[in-house]
């Protein structure tokens, strides 16, 4: 035992040394070589608190979040980061890309560490020794979580094997995935039972788990369970552990939507008791009367980009987001051309664009009254489009008559960018927008990164940054979101249409959410401008809507990669070529040509990671994911 508490005390160390930020959770802890001493008083367990969450994988970063760049909605300059191999087709049995195996075991074994020993500590109330108990377990169960949906059946760590036990019993195999969901489901129930429903302080707190917390990750949890990947998949049914255990349940059950509705429901209740709500612009000081146009547009990146605003149910305080936010700005400001403060590395590509909904709230290519067929065709922005795109610029038609979300989540050439020093709105013609082609100056050939498809990434970066000098970015840092309340809005709409088809209910959620984009009622939007008016009233319909929805509302915010997979999605979506603009060219005639960036390809092996063949050397009771 004493073997496990170096190990887990070092890893820790090792995780968090580059992260100078001393808050709640960026607390090195002291190398404490005995479970006696870190146990001894309430001081020392509180840095074993901290060795517990200092695990958590950064979230909105590039070198440890598979699901930015390893999927199919960014693209990025190809000789920098290892993911996109993942994007790629790269992915290999010997070191997968995105590996999490060793690390979340790690996280695992310290949390049942600290869960074994929490109840020597002498100077410590009840209440608190429940709350970082709830707190542990509820990490516990993260961990297993970030295991499951990746590696698909893991083997449970339910308690550390004793340094005593014989090779026999170190050789676990892994558990059925639905006893991996119960058992996580478990832990988080008994995580609520200790948790508060608010921190205590903000101020150092902000971070910690809290009941609404715990409550939206079991209604996640659950929602995974139950979609397609999990419930009822054949196609894993090959998957067997050496002595003949069947590791995935290939029935289908409904079941598991309904027990999913009902945990999301209770999770929006919480997060409704401590009065969280979809985030509106309302500052209570601004220098400039803005429109509604603007307003609109700073309710949807708000919702991303302002600290601990009111729909942030789990922002991760170990994954600010300066760097993310210096690596996708562009150097708008024609004033500072020539520095490096500024990338604009990250790439949507073509089908990003053409995801989101026109003006009038449903898909571009379903709308009846939207030229879908000359969306490549020219077009020049008039009066009308003055705050989406610069007026008078010669641009694609598929740039104009979308919803605010396009406009607010992408950069293209000749897109506006409201903010970042300019806030008169009056002066439209004065406010920032891009110029894309080729040597101009946010196009190829210019000095500096570039975008690879023609788009650039304006989600995640606050209007308030502001480019100072070609050396000087002053950026608005927030702690990267986890999960928002519209996330869990839209896991409630999918669950409940799952179990009982749409109605009043799924509608609601749904509309709420559409609402802050400045959407009409699905219901309204599909009456009279959908080729298909009928859709939302029935059960293949409305999940096709939802799914839209989801995939536009939590774009670029780490999400797709894990909702295309659970809903056994991404066999068709990353098999499709990535594409862009002919950036070489410098008329708009020639640079609005769709070029290839890549050819995708995805099987059915890639729905799970590989797990490392060293792992499997080691353990032979340890089966690999099938198709590896």
């Amino acid at each position: 035992m004493r073997k496990y508490i170096i190990i887990g005390v070092q890893a820790a160390m090792i995780l968090i040394a580059f992260n100078s930020c001393k808050k709640f959770l960026d607390v090195v802890p002291d190398n404490v070589a005995t479970i006696d001493n870190a146990f001894t008083m309430r001081t020392q367990a509180m840095k074993f608190l901290y060795t517990c969450y200092s695990f958590m994988p950064r979230n909105g970063q590039l070198g440890d979040d598979p699901a930015m760049v390893g999927g199919d909605e960014l693209w990025e300059i190809p000789e920098r980061g290892a993911y996109l191999d993942m994007a790629k087709g790269f992915q290999s049995k010997v070191g997968p890309l995105g590996d999490r195996w060793q690390s979340m075991y790690q996280a695992i074994r310290d949390c049942n560490i600290f869960l074994e020993n929490i109840g020597k500590v002498p100077d410590m109330l009840p209440e608190e020794k429940s709350r970082w108990i709830a707190e542990v377990k509820f990490l516990k169960a993260y961990y297993h979580f970030c295991l499951v949906r990746m590696y698909g059946p893991i083997p449970l760590i339910r308690t550390n094997l004793p340094i005593s036990s014989d090779v026999n019993q170190v050789k676990v195999f892994r558990d059925p995935v639905d006893s991996c969901f119960n058992y996580i489901s478990t832990l988080l129930d008994e995580a609520a039972i200790g948790l508060p429903a608010i921190v205590i302080s903000p101020a150092t707190e902000a971070g910690r788990i809290t009941l609404p917390i715990a409550l939206s990750l079991k209604a996640k949890v659950l929602v995974t369970a139950a979609s397609p990947l999990f419930n009822g998949n054949t196609d894993q049914s090959a998957l067997k552990n050496s002595d003949g255990t069947q590791l995935f349940n290939t029935t289908f059950s409904q079941d598991k939507w309904d027990i999913a509705a009902i945990a999301c429901r209770e999770a929006i209740d919480a997060c409704a008791n401590v009065g969280m709500k979809l985030y509106m612009y309302n500052p209570s000081f601004q220098q400039f009367d803005v429109s509604d146009t603007i307003k609109t547009q700073l309710s949807i990146s708000g919702a991303v980009t302002e600290k601990w605003n009111s729909e942030i149910i789990w922002a991760n305080t170990q994954s600010n987001t300066d760097n993310l936010q210096r690596l996708i700005s562009n150097w708008w400001d024609p004033r500072y051309l020539d520095g490096v403060v500024t990338r604009g590395e990250l790439s949507p590509p073509l089908k990003m664009a053409e995801l989101f909904y026109s003006s009038n709230g449903v898909p571009i290519n379903e709308d009846k009254t939207y030229d879908y067929t000359g969306r490549y065709n020219l077009r020049v922005a008039g009066d009308a489009d003055k705050l989406y795109i610069h007026k008078g610029y010669t641009t694609v038609g598929i740039h104009f008559d979308r919803e605010p979300r396009f406009y607010a989540d992408l950069g293209f050439d000749g897109a506006v960018y409201y903010g970042h020093g300019r806030y008169d709105d009056n002066d439209f013609m004065g406010l920032f927008y891009l110029e894309g082609k080729f040597k101009q100056r946010n196009g190829k050939g210019k000095y500096g990164y570039n975008t690879v498809t023609g788009y650039n990434l304006k989600k995640l970066i606050h209007f308030q940054n502001v480019v100072n000098s070609n050396t000087d970015y002053s950026v608005v840092n927030y702690p990267y979101p986890i999960m928002r309340l519209s996330d869990l809005y839209l896991l409630y709409a999918e669950a409940l249409n799952e179990f009982e088809g749409p109605g009043e209910e799924v509608n609601k959620y749904v509309d709420l959410v559409r609402a802050r984009a400045g959407l009409p009622k699905v219901a309204v939007a599909w009456a009279n401008f959908s080729t298909n008016p009928v859709k939302f009233q029935n059960k293949d319909g409305m999940r096709s809507i939802i799914r839209q929805e989801r995939l536009i509302e939590l774009s670029f915010e780490s999400q797709r990669l894990w909702d295309l997979r659970r809903w056994k999605e991404s066999a068709t979506e990353l098999n499709k070529q990535i594409l862009g603009w002919d950036l070489s060219q410098t008329e708009p005639i020639s640079y609005y040509r769709t070029t290839v960036v890549y050819n995708q390809s995805f099987g059915s092996k890639d729905y799970f990671w590989p797990i490392d063949e060293n792992y499997i050397v080691n353990n032979r009771n340890l089966v690999q994911n099938l198709g590896w």
